[in-house]
């Protein structure tokens, strides 16, 4: 690891990285601040939030917890000064070898959270982590780091979740994640959700009423100290806690983070871009403040490097993208779902070769890794559709959903343009954002030069964990599947997505909760799909 200027040999001994594993924690100054609170005193246990890790690596990943006594008052139960917290990784969960451990500032800045980089760990192996402050211990949270680049890896699996809005259901799906043995989890985003939908205990859903399951604790954020209770509340949920806590996330943000429907500088509701980039900076701060992130995510302002790449040695490269940040601004809505999504006639501009969904740096990196890449299968994790379905308004009107790729085609033409060049036969995407199941083959849209009904690449788009409630079930999936015969599949209902890889075969299970508006609802599998390396295209089983 090389060290900062600032870094030196006497900093590191200080706190507890000088010998054998090293770590990277903020901030890493040659001593702590002078404001520091050497004997803090802290009200109530300060890990309300839980531990998670992420980001992982071959020699290591980040660990994460946020010091919050009292989460639902104005400063959390914390002093307004900056506090030490330790850490420590062990080989075993009782902590009888302790490998290595450490200290790390929590800042009032930072909401008192804590990053850690760790590196210096063996390649493909588990371990556990935790924190200690003031007498108080946290829970025990397991990682793991990723194989060498190259070595044979068999096997992988992994579950893919999102959308999780607090008020639609119960986090029952992380109840079962957190259950399932998976190497990592990726989340394509909408951990939070900013709306505030005041009224009586019932949601109207998709024209349907649902009973109201919990209530955001705060209106519609637009501050930090805002985003800050948000998050806290989401995270006091003890299942989306154990699931960070059994395995590490692979984490990236979609809409509700910020603001429905944002893209780049622009919100849904026109306010001036001026104005509205002061509410990103305070969202993407908050972000940071509560995931497993590594240090080159830290906002710079209004920014964030999100998009990334991780290799699982030689059996699967997987390239996790950012389409909000960069994309260009969405095309005006004609009419609307059921849902509330939007909606239009397909129109030229939608295929406007000046229309981004990615940005041309992002655009270009991926491109490269997909060129570069020998491994068996290559994954592309991002939040929202790539399949471009016909979709049908509340008045039976069929058009195009505007926030997916669908209203980026240029960028999509070019991606599957590319993976049918690149690395055909061996590419995967998996995404989310629609609240419900999808899994079919992709393929060029009907007006792209030259188009084929070629299948290029296969998609998997997880449901919600609780976003749109109970669901209707498979209420419009025949209309659905015959207006659109690359669809196989594709019901309503709350749950995730379990990936299991191996070297030619690459498995998914749609797993789907009865009932969200009530605890502990019953998992299922509604459908098991599998591609074949060199065939693409969903096969049942």
């Amino acid at each position: 690891m090389a060290l900062l200027p600032f870094l030196n040999r006497r900093s590191l001994i200080r706190s507890g990285l000088g010998a054998g594993v090293m770590a990277a924690s903020w901030p890493l100054h040659a001593a702590w601040p002078r404001n520091v609170d050497a004997n803090p005193r802290l009200p109530d246990y300060p890990f309300t939030l839980g531990v998670a890790s992420g980001d992982p690596a071959p020699d290591g990943f980040v660990i994460w917890t946020r010091l919050a006594p009292r989460p639902a008052e104005q400063h959390y139960g914390m002093a307004r000064a900056p506090v030490i917290v330790g850490w420590e990784i062990a080989a075993d969960d009782n902590f009888t070898t302790i490998l290595t451990k450490g200290e790390a500032l929590a800042s009032p800045e930072l909401a008192h959270s804590v990053h850690v980089d760790v590196t210096g760990l063996a390649p493909d192996r588990i371990y556990f982590y935790r924190f200690h402050i003031a007498g108080h211990t946290s829970t025990i949270g397991r990682s793991r780091t990723l194989p060498m680049p190259g070595a044979r890896v068999d096997r992988l699996r992994f579950a893919v979740a999102g959308c999780q809005h607090y008020e639609h259901g119960y986090y029952t799906a992380w109840q079962h994640i957190a259950q399932e043995p998976v190497d990592f989890v990726f989340h394509y985003g909408d951990y939070i959700y900013e709306t505030n939908e005041k009224g009586a205990d019932t949601l109207t859903i998709q024209d349907h009423p649902f009973p109201r399951a919990r209530r955001h604790n705060n209106d519609e954020p637009y501050s930090l100290d805002d985003y800050r209770q948000r998050y806290a509340q989401y995270k006091s949920d003890p299942h989306l806690q154990a699931a960070h806590a059994a395995a590490p996330f692979w984490l990236s943000f979609d809409d509700h983070e910020v603001d429905n429907d944002w893209a780049d500088k622009w919100d849904q509701d026109g306010t001036p871009p001026e104005v509205f980039l002061f509410r990103r900076a305070a969202a993407f701060q908050a972000y940071y403040e509560h995931m497993p992130l590594r240090r080159s995510a830290m906002p710079d302002g209004t920014h964030m490097h999100m998009f990334r790449g991780a290799q699982y040695g030689d059996l699967m490269n997987t390239f996790i993208l950012d389409t909000r940040q960069y994309r260009s601004d969405q095309i005006g809505e004609d009419a609307r779902l059921p849902g509330g999504e939007k909606l239009s006639r397909m129109v030229p501009e939608a295929a406007s070769p000046s229309r981004t969904i990615m940005g041309a740096p992002q655009e270009a990196w991926l491109f490269d890794g997909l060129s570069r890449s020998s491994a068996r299968w290559n994954l592309i994790a991002h939040q929202v559709m790539l399949m471009h379905l016909t979709m049908r308004g509340k008045d039976g009107s069929k058009g195009y959903n505007m926030d997916r790729w669908s209203g980026y085609l240029d960028s999509r033409r070019r991606l599957l343009n590319h993976i049918d060049k690149a690395c055909p036969g061996n590419v995967v995407t998996v995404s989310g954002d629609a609240h419900r199941h999808y899994a079919g083959d992709v393929i060029h849209d009907e007006q792209a030069p030259g188009a084929r009904r070629k299948i290029i690449t296969t998609e998997f788009l997880g449901t919600s964990i609780s976003s749109g409630s109970d669901g209707m079930g498979d209420l419009n999936a025949a209309a659905q599947m015959a207006d659109n015969p690359c669809l196989k599949a594709t019901i309503d209902r709350r749950g995730y997505v379990l990936c299991d890889v191996d070297r030619d075969a690459f498995h998914t299970d749609l797993k789907v909760i009865d009932r969200v508006t009530v605890p502990d609802g019953a998992v299922s599998s509604f459908a098991r799909f599998s591609v074949e390396r060199g065939k693409p295209g969903v096969q049942k089983g």
